[in-house]
């Protein structure tokens, strides 16, 4: 899919868009990867067609409700949904098990950590909601992590974007 048509989409379905995706990539469910959308949508705050903070505030509220919903699913049923996703991903579960861990020893500061690796950053609301982690210092620590990670692929996009699409079109 080329850059252009996903500059359509933003055309077409504004911050929605933003939002819709980056909620996607948060619940770690299959769509457009988040790392190409965010730096995306940096270029059309960039532009002039929505504002920087808009676009903050859009991927880190995606993000938080997409975090908020697998820490739920933690903590209501994260036996068995550990269970059926060991099963799918055999080598993910000691991966998992050391993150829960972490979660045990760590608290707010693992989940802060976790928000800023790849692989871990959306997975990890499943265990600290199993650990049955304080929701509020869950949803601070993922406030901070998630602010971060897009603030950084925003702000890519924003600063370095228009550079990147010339040098690569």
């Amino acid at each position: 899919m080329s850059i252009q048509v996903l500059t359509n989409y933003f055309i077409e379905y504004g911050a929605f868009f933003i939002f819709l995706i980056v909620l996607l990539e948060y619940l770690n469910l299959p769509g457009f990867p988040a790392g190409v959308i965010m730096p995306l949508a940096g270029i059309w705050a960039a532009k002039g067609e929505i504002g920087f903070p808009m676009v903050m505030l859009l991927s880190v509220a995606a993000g938080l409700v997409g975090s908020w919903a697998l820490y739920l699913l933690g903590r209501l049923g994260g036996t068995k949904v550990m269970e059926f996703y060991f099963r799918k991903f055999p080598k993910q579960q000691p991966v998992i098990e050391d993150k829960m861990q972490m979660l045990r020893e760590k608290g707010c500061i693992g989940v802060f950590v976790s928000k800023l690796l790849p692989m871990v950053r959306t997975i990890i609301s499943i265990p600290a909601g199993m650990v049955r982690m304080d929701f509020l210092k869950y949803t601070v620590s993922s406030v901070c992590g998630i602010f971060i990670w897009n603030l950084v692929f925003v702000g890519a996009g924003y600063f370095f974007g228009e550079t990147a699409i010339r040098i690569l079109g």
